[in-house]
């Protein structure tokens, strides 16, 4: 039976909500009956328009939450928040991700490593995850399944890494699928009903990947919309015993 099959008045949180791949989570779960109550997550109201939008038209359903996630007091304060108005959640979808921001762009070779910037990279690519999964435990902890993915990168594989580059986005993203790996072991004991996973979504046009399109064959560059709903059809599909893997877009898994 899919995850999907047994969900009935069920709970969303979608993490990194404003654009991209967390906006159109948050766009199709609107549109999913199963679904009760969603709860997103923006860092600045100003580049949060489209999903302010959305929250406005489906008050009921929606719920907007400013959070950043290299803060762990402003994690705490939303998870307190979402827990005063339910008991459970059903599916979390972790889609904060940083590759470039400003002078901070993927190093393509050792003399442009820069402390800083690899400490921002696993700020926001490592550490806020593995900081969700430990507040969110309580909300996991019941006896309906649950999904709890993070967006993580094939470029964080190590086995297929034979090109070399992008090291602070590389090893932030290994960082990722080693914490939420360990994470799924612990949760297996303390909220078993829950399945954590990696996944990869593809080259998808985003705000993410749009300064390095120009070499990705057009069939291999994906929209929002087919990304979502890829990678909702893989989450559709997972069972207990898929809890700690890391898959790619397409199903299938993907090295270490």
């Amino acid at each position: 039976m899919s995850f999907l099959e047994e969900l009935n008045n069920a709970n969303a949180f979608i993490i990194g909500a404003s654009q991209g791949i967390g906006l159109g989570f948050v766009q199709k779960l609107l549109q999913d009956d199963r679904f009760a109550k969603i709860y997103a997550t923006y860092r600045q109201p100003e580049s949060a328009a489209d999903l302010l939008t959305l929250e406005g038209e489906h008050p009921d359903k929606l719920t907007c939450l400013s959070m950043d996630i290299t803060d762990e007091s402003q994690i705490i304060d939303v998870v307190q928040k979402i827990s005063a108005a339910v008991n459970k959640l059903h599916l979390v979808v972790n889609c904060v991700g940083l590759l470039h921001e400003g002078a901070l762009q993927p190093e393509k070779s050792l003399k442009r490593i820069n402390s800083e910037y690899l400490m921002h990279y696993f700020q926001v690519n490592s550490i806020g995850a593995i900081l969700l999964a430990k507040h969110l435990l309580p909300l996991f902890r019941h006896h309906e399944r649950s999904i709890f993915a993070s967006i993580s990168a094939k470029v964080g594989s190590i086995g297929d890494n034979q090109l070399g580059g992008w090291y602070g986005y590389r090893a932030s993203k290994a960082a990722l699928n080693m914490l939420m790996r360990t994470a799924a072991i612990e949760y297996k004991r303390t909220s078993p009903k829950t399945v954590i996973v990696m996944l990869h979504p593809g080259t998808t046009d985003t705000r993410l990947s749009r300064p390095f399109q120009a070499n990705v064959p057009p069939e291999k560059l994906f929209s929002v919309e087919r990304t979502v709903n890829q990678l909702f059809g893989v989450i559709e599909q997972l069972q207990d015993g898929d809890s700690g893997q890391f898959f790619s877009w397409d199903g299938s898994r993907l090295p270490w």
